[in-house]
């Protein structure tokens, strides 16, 4: 249940008409316009209003950047300074991300759309946690010494592979950048950050946070711009030593494929996801279940990666789920993103306002029974809001279950047997995530083992922590987000055998 805003509340209109958004390019420690001057309007999904003008960087614009990162990395003004340094400056990297909240939380807000509750609640102490967490972890990895005989020592090193290249999504601005930079800057490297064009203006910021925290110039650099341009040069560059993406599946084959056309870079991808939210009918608190499954599925309005947009309910209890479930949907009817109260905002354009409702007429078309939303609201707005929709009689083949839709539709699925749905589970290209609802704990450690998924939730779905990895299974990417197993991704081993003579 919604309260209503505290008297102290910030006035977040009046602090959006205040606001100037700075979208100029962070290279070697300044900002900087795009070399031949190219800029693009930004307007919010929120009301259409322009947020200002932002750099349309393009290949010389990387080509600055990578060099400043370069310059950087091989002068050691940040790669060689002892761990317990690095850790300082991103323990304050952290602070300022805190003390600069309400203005990182409007940005993303006014950039792509989310409520600022949330964005504010969870985005901003999410983003610092994850630098801070990073930089407690540099003076606390260890290297090894393997297990030789007395006439030699072999020692296994991490070092820093080199300039780093992080392009982003739209739908979790700071979050998604700060999973990249938290290892990738705490191993010593040097970045380059490419947001997207949808949401660039925090992520300028927080480089500029960075620089201000005593991070050297050309340590982290962002270039704003279009993926076909900004984003193809930077993947593409020959002295970029890995790329860590996150984004759509079709375009993380084209990471791949601009690997090898040119350095053969190490590339992350963190892709997609369809993931399979499964009830079976011995859980014992189905309103709880219910719940969670709305609340994870119109979070974010849908626009998340391992949103559970497959609900697998067993036959027995599926009406009465189904129920449950499209009963809640009114608490996520779209409202103003700048009211503190809004639960679910606005999508990121008008392109994903098509794209989702081009979806939701699939399902119509293909015989789904649509049981609650379906429709644009508040157009009269001049943003972009979708009805929280629920469709039921779903199969497996049809496209909204086959397909990431990036928004807020739910597909209900039903199933007979433990083993039709640990099936329709997996008969999925993604395998990002899973949940498992079930009062039997030999089937919920049953089912979860038989899950081809990089997280299995068992009777929760939104309980998460930086401690633990993120990733997929499939066409979900490879390579794993947050947790110690991020260092992998940023770091080269080095062995160093050294002969002991008698």
């Amino acid at each position: 249940m919604t309260t209503a805003p505290s008297p102290t509340s910030p006035d977040w209109h009046a602090r959006a008409g205040a606001l100037r958004a700075d979208g100029r390019a962070v290279v070697d420690g300044r900002r900087v316009p795009a070399a031949d001057g190219a800029e693009f309007e930004k307007r919010s999904p929120v009301d259409g209003r322009i947020l200002g003008v932002v750099a349309r960087c393009g290949s010389t614009d990387v080509d600055r950047a990578v060099a400043a990162a370069r310059a950087a990395f091989d002068d050691g003004r940040w790669a060689r300074q002892p761990p317990a340094a690095r850790k300082k400056v991103l323990l304050r990297f952290a602070e300022h991300i805190l003390a600069a909240r309400d203005e990182l939380a409007l940005l993303d807000t006014l950039d792509m759309g989310k409520p600022i509750r949330y964005s504010t609640s969870v985005d901003v102490p999410a983003t610092a946690r994850c630098i801070a967490w990073y930089a407690e972890a540099i003076d606390k990895l260890y290297d090894e010494i393997a297990p030789t005989g007395p006439g030699a020592l072999a020692l296994v090193t991490r070092e820093p592979m080199g300039v780093i290249g992080a392009i982003v999504p739209w739908n979790y601005p700071m979050i998604m950048a700060a999973w990249k930079l938290g290892p990738a800057l705490a191993s010593g490297n040097s970045v380059v950050l490419k947001p997207s064009e949808k949401s660039p203006f925090s992520a300028t910021r927080l480089a500029e946070l960075a620089l201000e925290a005593g991070l050297p110039p050309g340590v982290f650099n962002v270039v704003p711009g279009f993926g076909h341009e900004a984003g193809e040069a930077l993947a593409l560059h020959p002295d970029v030593d890995a790329i860590g993406f996150t984004g759509s599946t079709r375009v993380g084959r084209r990471m791949l494929e601009y690997a090898g056309r040119s350095n053969l870079k190490r590339v992350y991808n963190e892709l997609g996801g369809k993931s399979a939210f499964i009830v079976f009918p011995d859980f014992h608190d189905l309103d709880r279940a219910a719940a969670t499954a709305a609340g994870a599925m119109f979070f974010n309005q849908g626009e998340s990666c391992n949103a559970p947009s497959r609900l697998l309910v067993h036959r027995s209890i599926a009406d009465d789920f189904v129920q449950r479930v499209s009963a809640l949907a009114p608490r996520y009817q779209p409202g103003d993103p700048l009211d503190g109260n809004t639960e679910m905002g606005a999508l990121v354009d008008a392109t994903q306002l098509r794209t989702v409702l081009g979806y939701i007429e699939a399902g119509h078309d293909e015989g789904a029974r649509c049981v609650t939303g379906g429709r644009q609201v508040r157009a009269e707005s001049g943003g972009h809001y979708v009805e929280p929709t629920v469709f039921d009689g779903v199969r497996n083949d049809m496209k909204i279950a086959r397909e990431e839709i990036f928004g807020p539709v739910l597909s209900v699925i039903r199933f007979a047997d433990e083993a039709e749905a640990v099936r329709l589970a997996n008969e999925s290209s993604y395998g990002l995530q899973a949940s498992v609802w079930s009062s039997g704990l030999d089937r919920a450690h049953r089912v979860a083992r038989a899950l081809r998924a990089g997280t299995v939730h068992v009777n929760q779905y939104d309980e998460d922590d930086i401690t633990v990895p993120f990733g997929g299974y499939k066409q979900s990417g490879n390579g794993r987000d947050k947790s110690l197993h991020a260092f992998d991704k940023y770091t080269e081993l080095k062995t160093t055998w050294l002969r002991l003579d008698p």
